[in-house]
């Protein structure tokens, strides 16, 4: 059985967020709010979590997933980034968006685009995950909590533990999040593409 944490979403008690840090680092597969849906997500370097993830939500090794940042510093560290971009990007984080950029060599190459070779990042405007991610001192990986067959993500704790409370670790309820996911932006472009529109406004790359 997952265990459950009601994290408040304004103020993120300190003892939760230290025992859900410290479940993450022991490999739990983890349901958390972030500032668009509930998203899955596990340590960085975990394989065993990672492939845990791939199961529950029946994806192939081609699927992408997306490294969370506590800031912009530290997705620096783990994507290429031009001073041009890197304006950009301090205008516009944290929010709803997924940035595709260039991967450094911070990044397992089982994570790359095997073509181009980039990542997906993004540096949510959420208290609660900022929180987990400064106390975790590491990117979280992440995917969409959307269930295998379906086309919306679940949108409350108590969805996630019904679905799936003996396939994950941890549920973390910071309240319903709604349906829309991030708007993804290729920067890896000369001019930025809007690869998908999600909650994040668009006009600002167009």
């Amino acid at each position: 059985m997952a265990e459950y944490l009601e994290i408040h979403a304004d103020n993120p008690q300190p003892r939760l967020i230290k025992q859900a840090v410290q479940l993450i680092g022991q490999g739990a597969v983890t349901a958390f709010p972030t500032d668009s849906c509930y998203a899955l997500g596990c340590q960085i370097g975990d394989k065993e979590a990672l492939a845990r993830i791939r199961r529950v939500r029946e994806l192939d090794k081609k699927h992408h997933f997306t490294l969370i940042c506590r800031d912009l510093s530290e997705l620096a560290a783990y994507a290429q980034v031009s001073n041009r971009t890197y304006r950009l990007l301090r205008a516009h984080t944290p929010g709803a968006y997924t940035f595709i950029l260039p991967a450094s060599r911070e990044v397992p190459k089982r994570l790359h685009n095997p073509k181009r070779k980039t990542i997906g990042l993004r540096v949510p405007a959420n208290n609660i995950l900022e929180s987990l991610l400064f106390e975790l001192q590491q990117p979280l990986l992440s995917v969409t909590l959307i269930l295998p067959n379906e086309t919306q993500p679940l949108t409350s704790a108590d969805e996630i533990i019904d679905a799936l409370s003996k396939q994950i670790d941890l549920v973390i309820d910071g309240g319903d999040c709604g349906t829309a996911p991030t708007t993804v932006v290729d920067l890896e472009t000369a001019v930025p593409e809007i690869l998908r529109t999600g909650r994040g406004d668009p006009q600002p790359f167009i």
